[in-house]
């Protein structure tokens, strides 16, 4: 699941829902759900930071719009890491797949970017940890309920949604009718 949230689909608090849910069945667990959670976000963005550094600074900024490229633009060169790592702890709807894109395409090293993402990705993920051990009980209660269940299938609906909305736009921004690092290995 990870990897899937940490590239281009969408799928706000997946990752955080399953530490979450995990730790709160086997506390025992939770080093290896957090490990497992920071590599898989890892290699999610190892995809993202290649496609969008083959697809290129014009290509993610037709993606994010022009103002909003500009801004990321600005807050990565000024405050690089810093702002890769925030971008980690954030949750949604903080753009971090764009600020990932960005940093990629601005060519920001590619081993900090990695690095950052799985520091940030696996405090996130110890803090969720944490507070599952702490509140667990509950929360397996509150899983338990009808509204839940049906809050659940609306997310999931959103996600895929959203993940179908997310690849459109990647395909049909970078101006080829394909994924940017097509357009990319054309030029090459």
């Amino acid at each position: 699941m990870g990897v899937l949230d940490s590239s281009l689909l969408f799928l706000p608090f997946g990752n955080d829902l399953l530490i979450v849910i995990l730790v709160s069945r086997h506390h025992q667990g939770a080093p290896l759900y957090v490990l497992s959670a920071a590599c898989g976000s890892t290699l999610g963005v190892l995809i993202l930071a290649l496609l969008a550094g083959r697809a290129g600074e014009e290509g993610i900024r037709k993606l994010a719009g022009e103002k909003r490229f500009n801004k990321m633009k600005e807050e990565v060169q000024n405050h690089g890491g810093l702002a890769i790592f925030l971008s980690t702890l954030a949750p949604p709807p903080f753009p971090f797949t764009m600020v990932i894109a960005t940093g990629a395409a601005l060519q920001y090293s590619r081993r900090r970017l990695l690095a950052l993402n799985f520091l940030g990705r696996a405090v996130r993920f110890a803090i969720l940890a944490s507070l599952a051990v702490e509140f667990g009980r509950t929360v397996l209660k509150i899983t338990q309920s009808s509204a839940f269940k049906w809050s659940m299938g609306i997310l999931v609906t959103i996600c895929l949604v959203g993940s179908g909305l997310s690849i459109w736009n990647w395909i049909t921004k970078s101006g080829s009718g394909k994924l940017p690092y097509a357009a990319a290995d054309r030029r090459s």
